[in-house]
């Protein structure tokens, strides 16, 4: 696990790699279209607590050293040059509750926002929903954001789950490195463009429970996705 506790006179190698990562992540989640602007934020696991984009500054102008370090409560792990995400309490919560989770993304796509505007996750319209590790996409209730009863619906709707919507606001998904997290991001938005499409033509059928059974174990078998998770 990289270092990230040394002094702010200089960062250790595998911190410099893994905020370079994190910088990179964040760069293509803003070209890959699910994202716009300063909104979003993405953390990664780290001794004691996370590693987090900071505030209101743009990724295209992002560099290693304004990732914010803090522990579980927020707190600066190392002297930090900007402020954390207005989300940091999300991501710090999502992560303590989920232990087999490394990384956390948030975003703003436009098709996964607007079903969750009106308060619709995702059903198994298509069988690929179970790339997100259960039979469904969840919705979460609305909250405002940056609060803890934000955090605390996120981390139910995300109970067997490596992503989920949340109601008028956006998109979160995990992963086991940040490159996954935003893989899965990618294919919920998909999801969601395809489920609103689908809509035009009324609701359209749904796959079974047996269905979506013999989806997880094919995609267990291809050790495909998230192969890992247990469907619920």
């Amino acid at each position: 696990m990289p270092d990230v506790t040394s002094g702010a006179d200089g960062l250790a190698a595998d911190d410099l790699a893994l905020r370079q990562e994190l910088v990179s992540v964040a760069r293509r989640l803003n070209a890959s279209g699910l994202n716009q602007g300063t909104s979003g934020n993405l953390s990664q696991r780290i001794p004691g607590g996370l590693l987090i984009t900071p505030s209101s500054l743009p990724y295209e102008q992002m560099e290693p050293t304004d990732l914010v370090a803090i522990d579980w409560s927020g707190m600066p792990l190392t002297e930090p040059s900007r402020r954390p995400s207005s989300e940091w309490r999300l991501h710090a919560d999502v992560l303590a509750a989920r232990p087999d989770v490394q990384a956390v993304l948030h975003c703003h796509p436009i098709h996964g926002t607007a079903l969750a505007c009106h308060d619709r996750g995702i059903p198994p319209f298509h069988y690929m929903t179970a790339v997100a590790g259960g039979d469904d996409i969840r919705c979460a209730p609305y909250a405002t954001f940056g609060t803890e009863q934000l955090s605390r619906m996120t981390v139910q709707a995300l109970h067997g789950r490596q992503a989920c919507l949340l109601a008028r606001h956006g998109l979160v998904s995990l992963g086991d490195s940040l490159d996954q997290a935003l893989r899965i991001a990618v294919e919920v938005e998909t999801l969601a463009r395809m489920y609103l499409q689908a809509l035009q033509l009324g609701e359209p059928p749904l796959l079974t429970a047996e269905q979506m059974q013999a989806v997880h174990a094919q995609f267990r078998g291809l050790h495909y996705g998230q192969a890992d998770q247990t469907p619920r």
